[in-house]
């Protein structure tokens, strides 16, 4: 098991990036262990496909220095949050057992970004209690919850609680950003 310092959950390939990848870039410099785990393949996009933001997400989690880069495969759009989608993540929580998540904002214009928001946060709860049972490769896991859920800010003109500089790192998330080139 690997075991993360902190999971960024996302509802598309590019949200981090394009959210809190100058906090990962500055957290991965630190010897800190960071994963992301995009919940769709993003298909429901305009541009690209899912294998070609598949291989851009692939290319910004080498950018980044990412310990971890998952897609929970998730239909975009019409994903719910509901127990189907709870346990999947609690699967996934409880397999890297974060200190802290960073997840999409909890207001914003697209409606995957606060769906994916409150999927994440419920599951990130929920992990944490005893009498839900997940298993994986056959073994039951062990409850975890996350010290810290943070959200961080896409579209929507939000007022953060607190801000990280990210100014040694802004060049980093650039070129993690540009790796979505049919974005």
């Amino acid at each position: 098991m690997l075991k993360l310092d902190i999971l960024v959950l996302a509802a598309h390939p590019d949200d981090a990036e394009l959210g809190c990848s100058g906090t990962i870039a500055a957290h991965v410099a630190k010897g800190h262990k960071v994963g992301i785990v995009d919940l769709t393949h993003g298909e429901m996009g305009t541009r690209g496909t899912p294998e070609l933001r598949l291989q851009e997400a692939a290319h910004a989690a080498e950018i980044l220095g990412l310990s971890i880069r998952e897609n929970m495969g998730f239909q975009d759009i019409f994903f719910k949050d509901d127990t189907e989608h709870q346990l999947k993540l609690i699967q996934v929580i409880r397999k890297y057992q974060p200190e802290i998540v960073l997840c999409n904002a909890i207001d914003d214009r697209h409606i995957d970004h606060s769906k994916g928001s409150k999927l994440v946060s419920d599951a990130c709860f929920l992990s944490g209690l005893i009498k839900i049972e997940t298993t994986i490769d056959g073994k039951i896991q062990e409850r975890w919850r996350p010290k810290q859920v943070y959200h961080y800010i896409q579209w929507k003109n939000i007022e953060p609680d607190f801000v990280v500089d990210v100014s040694p790192f802004i060049e980093q998330k650039m070129e993690a950003i540009q790796s979505y080139k049919s974005q």
